[in-house]
This record gives C-alpha cells, structure tokens and sequence, in this order.
C-alpha cells in the first residue's frame, strides 16, 4: 500500500488521468474544426421584364470596342476623321458657361469617343474643352465625378489627341458646359 501512495504522490496516476482528459478534449476541439460553414443558397435569377429600365444610350463613339491587341495611339484611338472633325468644331450660336480650369489626366484609354469625367459638373451632358497651350478645343461629353472642384480630370484619349495636348503630362484645360 505504501507503494501506491508513493506512486499516487509522485504523479503516476495523475499523469495518466490527465494524459486521458487533454486527449478527449483534444478529439472535441478537432470536430468542431471540421464542421463545414452553412451553405447559403444562390438568389434566384429573373429574367429582365420590357418595362424594366434600361442603361441610357451613350453619345456616338463611347460603345465602339477597342481591340485587344491595341498598342499605339492610333490603335486605341478608334474615332472616325468625321467624328474628329465634329468634335473640333467650336459651335457657333450656342451659349456656353465658363465652368473653371481643371488639371486632365488620360482618362481610360479602352473608352473611345470624345468625353470628360469632371467634378466641375453636376449632371451628365455635352460642353467643350480648351487646351490653352495650343488654343485648339473639343466638343466633348461630360460626365461628373466625385471631388472637390479643385479636383482633377479626366479626358478621353482622343480629346487628348484632338486638343494636342501632351500625353504624358497634366495638362490645364478651361471646361466649358453648353454647346
């Protein structure tokens, strides 16, 4: 008997006990690991109705695709000679309103046609851009963006092109609502 208490004080048989409890307790952490998440159904897709309403029908020139394998400028600038000679033209019986200067950067060079997307406006519509360092401008769609009217521009690829205004600078340009 003096034996066992021996043993019973040393740890043996506390040892084993425990080594049996960390054990089962080990085995329940790990199914609790391994019970997969809820699955969450799918929303059911309906098919569009003829009264639903549809995105609006963009100026000419924003729905044209560039090529994938576009390189250079001329690839990437997919606007016709007629297009660019509209947009160049500055119109002639029109009242315009000087909105203020903003700094344009290239806007996404993939969207084609001539367009801004400025803070200077709050409402989509037509107006024009000047580039002062070369006097020459261009009609263009405006779309507004988020900012301050401090706040930057950004100009089509082809706005660019057709102002002459230096590609890998930002440029200062006079926006103008109307026309």
């Amino acid at each position: 008997m003096c034996e066992h208490v021996i043993a019973f004080c040393a740890g043996g048989l506390n040892h084993a006990f425990m080594a049996r409890i960390l054990l089962i307790a080990a085995c329940f952490a790990l199914t609790a690991c391994a019970q997969a998440p809820k699955q969450v159904d799918a929303p059911e897709m309906v098919a569009p109705s003829s009264d639903q309403l549809r995105p609006k029908v963009r100026p000419a020139g924003l729905g044209r695709v560039v090529p994938k394998e576009a390189r250079t400028l001329e690839e990437f600038d997919v606007t016709t000679a007629q297009e660019r000679e509209e947009a160049a033209a500055v119109p002639v019986a029109t009242v315009e309103k000087r909105l203020g200067l903003t700094v344009a950067s290239l806007g996404d060079p993939t969207q084609a046609g001539f367009w801004i997307k400025t803070p200077l406006v709050s409402a989509a519509g037509k107006g024009r851009v000047v580039y002062p360092g070369t006097g020459k401008s261009v009609q263009v769609y405006m779309t507004p963006i988020e900012g301050s009217g401090s706040a930057g521009s950004r100009l089509s690829l082809a706005a660019f092109r057709l102002i002459e205004a230096p590609l890998t600078e930002l440029p200062e340009v006079e926006v103008f609502s109307g026309g």
